[in-house]
């Protein structure tokens, strides 16, 4: 084999090192961003349920008959 041949796979091969390493650099990056997104939404969908949970119960008690204070004439 041929030292320039050689020569010009290494370069070759140092070059798909450094592209890989920067797509690997890139998608941690989004990785990162993605769960941090994650997190937060999770948050939110479990205020939102707690909300939720809230409203029906104050729901069920104003249409709960026995839960309404009598009417003034009793």
């Amino acid at each position: 084999m041929d030292l320039k041949k050689v020569e010009q796979q290494m370069a070759n091969l140092e070059m798909q090192l450094t592209f890989q390493e920067d797509t690997i650099e890139s998608l941690n990056k989004l990785v990162t961003e993605q769960t941090q997104q994650m997190t937060e939404m999770q948050r939110q969908i479990r205020w939102l349920g707690k909300r939720l949970k809230q409203m029906q119960e104050q729901s069920s008690d104003s249409s709960d008959p026995s839960k309404e204070p009598p009417p003034p004439h009793y």
